[in-house]
């Protein structure tokens, strides 16, 4: 009898046992206990294939695997996939996730595709988003972003792109918040908390900072290419973008494809393990960019696949996507004891912790909502808050007699194939766009302007013309009141693998303004393009220029917007436009050189060139407004302080046009004498400011030690006693000027 009780009591305590969850099942334990109870039952095997990632294009086709015989199907029923990107869409999502759930231990896979600027509504290009100089409305703009791309299924962005560069000549300018770096940390951080808002919701992302570190300094702005630059520069002009995000809460961070200090990013233990992990805290997890990691062979550090996985996980990188270097090797490293498990715990819990802190190992299929899909995805208000963003990203370069804005009951030709083209509207990088759902210039020219609005086509689609076309264009000016001439390059030439020797406007359309001058007619130029591009040529045969980059989806309504006054511009550039090709690299924030040029150039031995001016066409920080403003009476607090003080900087800023309109107020510093050399000017606050006609304001700034120190080689904050200048205006080149000694 005691034996049948025994037996009773012990088969009624192992099925009591079965029906309790698992510690890492446990939503009341904490995140952190759940995964290290969950890292104490995975296998080696299991723990590397969290560290995979693969494309999930034809995703029941064979793995891309060098033995060929498990399909990715198989890898994630086996628990060796940790992410897929490239799936998109709500069917597909939940499908593959119920396979994983098949799994040993049930870990949910993440879903991560490049969600760059909007994902079924297109916002317009960073580049220009950034012009807006607006933080809001960029943080706006990657909120309906990550609505949009939750809705179908995803977890994660692989955005936003941090990296600083001075040369157009590179295609992913346009993922960039242009060339300087505390501006560029600010619209960072912005992207981040519009893509992650409450990741405890299904409505938000987890953001990926790219492309750690400095890949927008690629020599000669080609694509994959050798990255050399002094630590001091990394410091102070490279880095700070990367921070603005990490401060921001990013979830995650890609490592770039060049090398630093000749050591691949993705091997790169100073970037990844020194400055990410114990320097700035970072604690989510890295991605490599597309086989960067087996591309550490090719830069000739690596000698095989399998040190490839060494190299990487010894560096302190994480998931590996493409290469399948990790999940095939770490397991026989770990058994050669050549890596520890410690440091493959320490590569896989992050990534366990991202998808507790998701919700996913709750609810694997929290972002599988159909009905979500069907009513959050480029809906009116989605495209509303896209309109508006681009026609704040619209800069006004020029305006010659107020010729803009336009009257609505104006006779206008509209020329060129640009604004026709729906094809050429959007950029490299546009998720799950419909082209045909964009409007062109002229669509929306067609719905503001309705007295009589001609189209010529002008170019040809690869920008060369011809007699006919000219005549065409011509003819149809000369029975008009006013000219736009949509001129600039595909937005297929933006983005990945879009570099350009040549970013100039093409002898074609130069030909085409130039038979349209001889009309007599005023035109507006409209330049289209993902990049600045040399507008020397163009700029004196337009009366007004507009740079109106790729605008995504409701470009030709914001165009209409901002060419007939609905909206005013008040964009400002966030690149120095170059007057030649020559001058590629050209930039603000640069060195003074050991021989300057003088206000008076006579003589010899400058730094200069003599054929061009050292100065770009317009500077960092330029743009117009369809009215006037004045910028007077610049005070200081003080001609002298103390380190430990912070100095008060005021300035008046008057409206003196006729309309109402926003600046963007900009202060920069100078350190003139200090230990490591420092810039001409160097950006440290900036304000937008609204203003009716004829009224001032006084515009206010603080300046802390904080905002003039510097970081030496090693990274260590530096303030150092001397002179400094502080500048405030309209653009960097334009600007009123207080001096002040720091003690």
């Amino acid at each position: 009898m005691k034996s049948i009780l025994v037996s009773a009591l012990l088969l009624v305590t192992s099925f009591s046992f079965a029906q309790q969850k698992l510690p890492y099942q446990n939503v009341a334990l904490p995140v952190e206990q759940r995964v290290k109870d969950l890292l104490s039952r995975m296998t080696p095997e299991e723990k590397a294939g969290q560290l995979n990632q693969l494309n999930g294009g034809a995703f029941t086709g064979p793995a891309l695997n060098d033995d060929g015989q498990k399909s990715k199907m198989q890898l994630v029923k086996e628990g060796k996939m940790g992410s897929l990107l490239n799936v998109v869409g709500v069917s597909d999502t939940r499908a593959i996730q119920q396979v994983a759930m098949q799994s040993r231990l049930g870990i949910p896979l993440l879903f991560g595709f490049d969600v760059i600027h909007g994902f079924k509504t297109i916002f317009p290009i960073p580049l220009a988003e950034a012009c807006s100089w607006d933080l809001q409305q960029i943080e706006k703009n990657s909120a309906v972003a990550a609505k949009e791309a939750s809705a179908a299924g995803l977890h994660w962005t692989f955005a936003p792109m941090c990296d600083i560069s001075n040369d157009p000549r590179w295609g992913r300018v346009m993922e960039g918040a242009g060339e300087d770096p505390y501006y560029a940390g600010l619209v960072s951080g912005a992207r981040v908390k519009g893509f992650q808002g409450d990741l405890k919701s299904n409505q938000n992302v987890m953001a990926c900072v790219k492309h750690f570190a400095a890949y927008g300094a690629v020599e000669a702005g080609r694509e994959y290419n050798t990255v050399d630059v002094s630590r001091v520069q990394l410091w102070n002009k490279y880095l700070p973008s990367y921070k603005g995000a990490i401060d921001a809460g990013a979830a995650s961070v890609m490592n770039s494809f060049n090398v630093v200090d000749g050591v691949p990013a993705s091997g790169n233990k100073f970037l990844v393990t020194d400055v990410l992990k114990k320097k700035w805290g970072f604690k989510g997890f890295l991605v490599s960019d597309w086989a960067s990691f087996k591309e550490m062979i090719n830069h000739g550090y690596a000698t095989d696949d399998k040190d490839v996985a060494l190299k990487a996980i010894q560096a302190g990188s994480m998931m590996d996507m493409e290469s399948q270097c990790s999940y095939k090797y770490l397991p026989e490293l770990l058994k050669e004891k050549k890596i520890t498990m410690q440091q493959l715990d320490e590569a896989v819990a992050p990534i366990l912790l991202a998808k507790f802190k998701l919700g996913l190992f709750e609810d694997p299929f929290k972002y599988c909502n159909e009905k979500r899909e069907k009513s959050d995805i480029f809906t009116p208000a989605n495209r509303a808050e896209a309109r508006k963003a681009a026609a704040q990203s619209i800069v006004l370069l020029k305006n010659s007699n107020s010729l803009l804005p336009l009257r609505k009951d104006m006779k206008v030709s509209l020329v060129g194939h640009y604004a026709e083209s729906k094809k050429d509207m959007f950029d490299f990088w546009t998720a799950v766009v419909n082209v045909e759902d964009g409007v062109s210039v002229l669509e929306g020219l067609k719905q503001k302007f309705t007295n009589g609005l001609t189209y010529a086509k002008g170019y040809l689609p690869d920008n060369t013309t011809n007699a006919d076309l000219i005549n065409e264009a011509v003819a149809h000016a000369q029975t008009a009141d006013v000219v736009v001439v949509n001129i600039g390059i595909s937005g297929n030439m933006a983005g990945e693998d879009r570099a350009l020797a040549y970013p100039q406007i093409s002898a074609g359309q130069i030909e085409l303004l130039k038979a349209l001058r001889k009309t007599g007619k005023p035109i507006v130029a409209l330049v289209s393009s993902g990049r600045p591009l040399v507008l020397t040529e163009a700029e004196p045969l337009a009366d007004a220029l507009l740079q109106c980059w790729i605008l995504g989806t409701e470009q030709g309504n914001a165009v209409a917007d901002v060419l007939s006054g609905d909206q005013y511009p008040s964009a400002k550039t966030v690149m120095s436009f170059p007057y030649a090709i020559g001058q590629i690299p050209v930039y603000y924030n640069h060195f003074n050189t050991n021989r300057p040029v003088p206000t008076d150039p006579a003589g010899n031995w400058f730094s200069r060139y003599r054929d061009i001016p050292n100065e770009p066409l317009y500077p960092f920080g330029y743009g117009l407004s369809y009215t006037e403003f004045k910028y007077s009476d610049l005070k200081i607090s003080s001609s002298s302080i103390n380190k430990t003080d912070k100095l008060a900087v005021k300035v008046t800023l008057k409206n003196v046009g006729k309309s109402k309109g926003d600046e963007v107020v900009q202060l920069y510093i100078r350190d003139y004498a200090c230990s490591v050399i420092r810039p001409v000017k160097e950006l440290k606050g900036f304000q937008k400011v609204e203003l009716e006609p004829g009224t001032a304001r006084e515009v206010s700034f603080t300046l802390t030690a904080k905002d003039l120190s510097y970081l030496n080689a090693e990274g260590k904050e530096l303030l150092e006693a001397g002179k400094f200048s502080v500048f405030v205006g309209g653009n960097s080149r334009d600007v009123l000027q207080a001096d002040v000694e720091l003690k």
